[in-house]
């Protein structure tokens, strides 16, 4: 029986070029769109929350496809994931509404971006952590930002603003107003997690707003300057886009 069902999925985007499907490259949507075309025996089109670069993570994406099959969604799962490769896996498969789409129902997202600002080279986290370049301070070499200024920075980005000046793409002719709801920043052993909470993000604009960030806290931003960067709307005012290997979607949000 053909029906709407919704995936959470985990992968490690490290050999991927990215989720959209494309032509003769990796990509996770392409590789469930083929898994479940073996399952059905028919063409199937999944639909993402969204749409993460090259390299990016995720815990928690979220999609959507018609399939018609007679297995349950248990079955369904353990099908996918015994010919899924090893980087990506199914966590859970229900069946929903027809009208449910992945992308066009999401009402927020979690992303964190990982640094490294320990001693130490992080050998088992290193495709999944941006090791921060040493700077000299007072004769000093030394990782370590000022968080305290990144998170008077992160404040004058928490809202509803035009975030054109944080997106990757400036030929973008949708809206590039967003709702940030809240920016942590904390150190834990070595790591520094900045963990954004929106309800929606544009091309790697979590990426930019931490290489902005991190501008801030290493001094050649001030905190202040975000409210500048905001109204040029101009790309080059902003700080520079972090690497994708540091960032994972940690979940999306739907309504009740």
């Amino acid at each position: 029986m053909r029906m709407n069902y919704r995936l959470t999925i985990s992968y490690d985007g490290t050999r991927y070029h990215g989720w959209e499907s494309k032509k003769e490259v990796d990509t996770i949507e392409g590789k469930l769109e083929a898994v479940f075309a073996r399952m059905t025996e028919q063409d199937v089109k999944i639909h993402g929350a969204g749409r993460t670069d090259a390299g990016v993570h995720a815990m928690g994406m979220v999609a959507n496809g018609f399939l018609d099959t007679t297995l349950t969604p248990e079955e369904i799962k353990a099908y996918a994931n015994h010919y899924l490769p090893d980087d990506i896996c199914i966590r859970e498969v229900s069946g929903v509404s027809e009208r449910f789409h992945a992308r066009l129902n999401a009402k927020g997202k979690v992303y964190q971006y990982t640094c490294y600002i320990g001693d130490e080279k992080p050998v088992f986290e290193r495709l999944y952590t941006w090791v921060l370049p040493e700077w000299v301070t007072n004769g000093t070499p030394d990782r370590m930002p000022d968080i305290e200024a990144m998170q008077k920075a992160a404040e004058y980005l928490i809202g509803t603003h035009d975030f054109k000046s944080f997106c990757g793409n400036n030929k973008m002719k949708k809206s590039t107003v967003r709702t940030i709801y809240d920016i942590t920043i904390a150190e834990e052993e070595g790591y520094l997690r900045m963990t954004f909470h929106g309800n929606g993000f544009l091309q790697n604009m979590v990426r930019i707003l931490t290489g902005t960030l991190l501008e801030v806290g290493y001094g050649r931003m001030h905190a202040e300057d975000m409210e500048t960067v905001l109204a040029s709307r101009d790309r080059q005012m902003a700080g520079p886009t972090a690497p994708p290997h540091g960032l994972m979607l940690l979940e999306v949000e739907y309504g009740v």
